[in-house]
């Protein structure tokens, strides 16, 4: 009888306290009944430095998460965007990685750095998946934590050498004297041999610099009908195209060219418009040109939350990028329904996932095993689709319908380069 009365003393402590927590708090965390906590993500990119910025990809991903909130969240959770500078710096890279596991992101998407060397150990270690970056290094198409949604540099550069490949005898390269610039012949090079030509000119130059004259008159050469110049700096773009008209009268013979991002609707707009130096000239691009009604969501968006937002312009491709990996991220996440979503339950899910549609902003994405590409080097890549571009009365329109694959290419010819 003692022993009973025991045992129930015990359940009664047990129950009086259940009852307290659920009075005191509304509900036991993790119960039925519980208000779930926020999905938190990041989104990193440098601002402020004299290299390439990118502001708007955080900015992007601030309001595409209202937008989701205002719908209702991700099955019902609140989405949380953290964002980060990198400075363009390797220290401050990591800490923006160091900064995702200490504050409990689930995921770092859309995002832009050049120092994955410094950043990539830590998500591994972390578990966290890099969703959507830019494609900008190597690492971002090695690492087990990676799930781009985009060929990168690679496919951009390898599409904009078969591009020229049809116009030009003769192609100088201005690209940037770094590491990551180090690799933009060889995709370049792979572009142009596939098209029957020559290897560029490989003039590699400050990415910083106010001033590009020296280098300019080095890519225009003696220049003559066929020669071309392609000028992929990032932010310094514009710079080095200064510098490039002020050569006068040899520009006629030449033609311009780059990737999206080197140029954009913005620089030929600042540039002169329809008398721009960069009217006829070459682009090659990941997406649809921004005048296609694929980019008519992403647009309201921007327009009711971000309304007034100069860090937002539309038709630059890390924006573009952004809103594309949050696309995906929601897709996978909404599959997992009342699963919890954690950097383990999300990197499972998009193992899996297959067929994620992006509206036709890309082809559909999966990051399963037969969804990768053969190319040397690459093995996360699953895309390698590019859109041919051409500046036309003033703007950038397509050269051709549809989107051009370089997973052949790159396949073929990195490997032999490589």
């Amino acid at each position: 009888m003692t022993e009973r009365r025991s045992r129930k003393a015990v359940l009664l402590a047990v129950s009086t306290t259940c009852a307290a927590l659920i009075s005191g708090c509304g509900a036991i965390p993790g119960s039925a009944g519980g208000s779930p906590g926020p999905v938190v993500v990041m989104t990193w990119a440098p601002d402020g430095t004299k290299s390439t910025n990118m502001p708007g990809m955080p900015a992007m991903a601030q309001a595409f998460a209202a937008h989701i909130n205002a719908s209702g969240g991700l099955n019902g959770r609140e989405l949380k965007v953290l964002t980060c500078n990198d400075h363009n710096d390797t220290v401050e890279a990591a800490k923006c990685a160091q900064r995702a596991q200490d504050e409990g992101a689930v995921a770092v998407i859309g995002s832009y750095s050049e120092h994955a060397n410094s950043f990539t150990s830590t998500l591994e270690s972390a578990g966290i998946p890099y969703i959507g970056g830019y494609g900008i290094t190597q690492e971002e198409f090695q690492s087990p934590m990676s799930y781009p949604v985009n060929g990168g540099l690679p496919a951009l550069l390898t599409g904009n050498g078969k591009q020229l490949a049809a116009s030009c005898s003769k192609v100088s390269l201005v690209r940037p004297d770094t590491i990551v610039g180090d690799q933009f012949p060889l995709f370049l090079d792979a572009g142009l041999k596939a098209g029957g030509r020559p290897a560029a000119n490989d003039l590699p130059t400050a990415d910083d610099s106010t001033e590009y004259t020296g280098v300019a008159q080095r890519a225009v050469g003696s220049a003559h009908s066929g020669t071309c110049v392609a000028a992929v700096l990032g932010d310094r773009t514009d710079t080095f195209i200064d510098s490039l008209r002020r050569l006068g009268d040899e520009l006629p013979d030449v033609r311009f060219s780059s990737v999206i991002g080197s140029v954009q609707q913005s620089l030929i707009d600042s540039t002169g418009g329809r008398n721009s130096p960069l009217e006829n000239s070459f682009a090659t691009g990941w997406y649809p040109p921004t005048s296609d009604p694929k980019w008519d969501a992403m647009k309201e968006v921007v327009k009711k939350y971000a309304f007034g937002d100069n860090r937002i312009d539309v038709a630059d491709p890390g924006v573009q990028t952004t809103w594309i990996a949050y696309s995906v991220f929601a897709a996978v996440v909404r599959t997992m329904g009342a699963e919890e979503v954690n950097p383990m339950t999300l990197k499972r899910a998009l193992d899996k996932a297959t067929g994620v549609s992006t509206g036709g902003l890309t082809p559909d994405l999966g990051w399963r095993n037969e969804n990768m590409l053969p190319v040397p080097g690459h093995p996360r890549m699953v895309n390698a689709k590019v859109v041919y571009q051409v500046v036309k009365d003033g703007r950038l329109v397509a050269a051709r319908s549809g989107f051009v694959d370089m997973a052949a290419t790159l396949g073929r010819q990195v490997s032999q380069n490589g």
